[in-house]
This record gives C-alpha cells, sequence and structure tokens, in this order.
C-alpha cells in the first residue's frame, strides 16, 4: 500500500464520522484556546509592566536607608539605620560615569491655591530630577540649582495637580501653601500618566532641604543616580556602594540598580504566565485522553477493515501509520482551531476592556499547534499499536 493510500483512507476515516470527529477536535481547540488566551494576557501584562519601569529610563540606581536584600527601609517608618543625606547625594555626582544625581523626599500634604485645595503627593528633589527619570517640563521651568541650604521656595506641579487648582489660568507665578510653608510656582511637568497605577501627573516637586523642613525629616528616602548608557550599572553601583562605605564607615544602605530590578521582574512575570498557560495546558490533556478514547473506539469498530487490509498485503507499519495519522490529522485541525478561537478572544477582550494589555508572540502560536500535534501523536500511539498487531484471521473472523 502506497503512502498516499494511506492518507486517503486517514482522511475518509476522519470524515465518515463528522460529528465524532469534530468533538474530539472540540476538545484540542478548547485546550489550545485557553492557552493562547491566558498566554496572551500574561505576556501582555509582563510587556505592560516592563514598559512602565522602562519609561524611566534603564540606567537607574537607587540608594535607600538600611540594609535589607529587598529594597531598604519603607518610607516614613522609623528605622535604626543612618539616614542617607543631601550630602551624599552631592558626594554620588562626582563619581565617576555618573551623570546626575537627585535626592528624594516623598510625603502627603495639602496643597491651597487660587482658593482651592488638594490633598497631593508632595517629591522633595532638586534640579536633576528631569535628567535622572526622563522627565519634561510643559511651561516655565524646572526647580534651579540651588545650594541646599539656601534653596528658594518654588514648586513645579504635575499636570493633573496644575489644573485641579487653576484650570486653564496660567499658574506661573501663583503662590501655593503647602502645608504650613509657601511656594511660588515656576513650571508644570508635561503630562507622564500613571505609573502601575500612580497618576504621575498628580505631584508637586519642592526642593528637597523645603521638603525635609515640610514633613519634619532629617534625612531623604532615597538617592536616584543616572549612569552614562552603555556603561554596566553593576561598575556604578560599586563605586556608589564604595563611596558611601567611606562616608558611613558601614554598608547601612541598600543599592538597587534598575536593571537587576528589571531582570528580577521579568523572571517573575515569565514565571505567572508559564503558570497560567500551564492552567490552559490541562484542558489539553483532557483532549489528549479525549483522542485516545476515540481512537481506541475506531480501533474496534474497524477490525475487519484492518483485518482486510493485512490480509491483502498491507504492511503492519502502514496500519501503525493509518492510525497515527488519523490522530494527529484530529489535533492539528483542532489545534488550528483553537488558535483561531484563542486569538480571537484574547483581541475581543482586548477590545471591550482596552485597559487590559494582549499580546500574542508568533512563538507562542507556533509552539501551541506544535503541542496539538505532538499530543495528538502521543495519545494515537496506544491504539495504533493496537490495531497493528491484530491478527488478520482473528479480525476477519470478528467481521
Amino acid at each position: 500500500m502506497l503512502f498516499a493510500d494511506a492518507l486517503q483512507l486517514a482522511f475518509r476515516a476522519v470524515t465518515a464520522q463528522r460529528l465524532r470527529s469534530f468533538l474530539t477536535l472540540l476538545g484540542i481547540a478548547v485546550g489550545i484556546a485557553a492557552v493562547i488566551l491566558l498566554t496572551s494576557i500574561g505576556e501582555g501584562i509582563h510587556r505592560f509592566v516592563l514598559g512602565e519601569f522602562t519609561q524611566f529610563g534603564t540606567n537607574v540606581i537607587t540608594a535607600t536607608p538600611g540594609k535589607t536584600r529587598t529594597g531598604g527601609s519603607p518610607s516614613g517608618l522609623p528605622s535604626s539605620a543612618r539616614p542617607l543625606s543631601l550630602e551624599d547625594a552631592r558626594s554620588l555626582e562626582r563619581l565617576p560615569h555618573v551623570v546626575a544625581v537627585t535626592p528624594n523626599v516623598r510625603g502627603n500634604a495639602e496643597v491651597e491655591g487660587n482658593g482651592r485645595t488638594r490633598r497631593t503627593l508632595i517629591y522633595g528633589v532638586n534640579a536633576n530630577l528631569p535628567r535622572v527619570f526622563r522627565s519634561t517640563v510643559q511651561s516655565g521651568q524646572f526647580l534651579p540649582a540651588d545650594d541646599e541650604g539656601s534653596a528658594r521656595a518654588f514648586v513645579v506641579l504635575g499636570a493633573k495637580l496644575s489644573n485641579e487648582l487653576f484650570g486653564s489660568e496660567n499658574p506661573l507665578g501663583q503662590r501655593l501653601r503647602i502645608g504650613g510653608l509657601h511656594f511660588r510656582v515656576i513650571g508644570v511637568m508635561a503630562p507622564k500618566g500613571q505609573f502601575l497605577g500612580i497618576d504621575l501627573d498628580d505631584t508637586a516637586f519642592v526642593p528637597a532641604a523645603r521638603a525635609q523642613e515640610l514633613f519634619n525629616r532629617v534625612g531623604v528616602d532615597e538617592i536616584n543616580i543616572a549612569a552614562e548608557e552603555g556603561v554596566p550599572s553593576a561598575l556604578v553601583a560599586s563605586a556608589i556602594k564604595a563611596r558611601l562605605i567611606a562616608r558611613h564607615g558601614s554598608e547601612d544602605f541598600t543599592i538597587i540598580t534598575q536593571e537587576e530590578m528589571l531582570k528580577t521582574l521579568s523572571n517573575i512575570l515569565n514565571v505567572l504566565t508559564m503558570a497560567v498557560g500551564a492552567l490552559g495546558g490541562i484542558s489539553l490533556l483532557v483532549g489528549g485522553v479525549g483522542i485516545v478514547t476515540i481512537m481506541t473506539i475506531a480501533v474496534a469498530e474497524r477490525t475487519g477493515e484492518i483485518g482486510l487490509l493485512v490480509a491483502l498485503g498491507a504492511p503492519r507499519r502502514t496500519i501503525l501509520l493509518l492510525f497515527l495519522g488519523e490522530a494527529v490529522a484530529l489535533s492539528a485541525l483542532g489545534g488550528l482551531l483553537g488558535l483561531l478561537l484563542g486569538f480571537g478572544l484574547a483581541q475581543a477582550i482586548h477590545f471591550a476592556l482596552p485597559g487590559l494589555p494582549v499580546h500574542t508572540p508568533l512563538s507562542f502560536v507556533l509552539l501551541a499547534e506544535g503541542v496539538a500535534v505532538v499530543i495528538g501523536l502521543a495519545a494515537g500511539v496506544l491504539p495504533a499499536r493496537r490495531a497493528a498487531r491484530l491478527d488478520p484471521v482473528e479480525a476477519l473472523r470478528t467481521e
């Protein structure tokens, strides 16, 4: 028997029992669709989160007070660690491969201006913040490079805060009261959007020394350093570590590079994507069991046909390939249907919920179809071997 004849017989067998074949490949299709849908959502979230972090650049290094393995002491909570200071930040500016350094003092306060009051997040920074975090000023200017000890009471507003307080009016030159201190508006930041649910436009930036006075702080919450592009972050982090140890006498701080953070975050998100994909894979296993069941029934129903083929001289290898071909055909068709369903559902969900990121890489599509074929091949082995081992005399007798 020619291989083409075996393929023709396999195709006829699949189309002879159309309802049964459809239900069988539907099991595979549901499994593949579940895998594609879940991994598309997982990969979309993966790319979204990494994109949120990389919008500030990939060469940012952060130093926080307290020696921990995860990221320093929480902002605003009491700590026995020696705080980082404005002087520490200034000392880091002179290190090689350091582009810009800004201290960071954070806190919430009421902002009063133009007859309106709003509680918002206040950042105490210096003139280098736009260079460190790739921010731009929409109107006016950012904080000037004043000496910390004599920093003028200037404030730069986020785009949303400016709109909330002044609407369409020009806020430049206006006076504000933040907490118990008075400030003059000298600039408005360009809209930045949200970062993991935090509205970056609902903020105000004041000099770090003024923020320390406002929140009654001795030190700073963290120091942010921008390294030169193309220079390994680990090299710059090592120099920062040596400088701070020399100033503090011990390693009572934590240094986090954005490169390390992104790598760790990417690994976590990869595991989560694989986990949700594995949940969809359970449906694939169920589909594989369905193929085993259907092919076993097919062998029992076609015992006489198998005996006749062997009696006519068909090699047992051809019988084996005949049933394997049926199983692979069912799984491959089910895989293609599942790909269409999964991709369509993913796009439909993204259309209905634009805020939910969805991305379906081509590698996932090819892998899913390959897995479907492999499952069909594996599920068809036992029934195919049983068919190939049938005694032709006994098979014809049962007919």
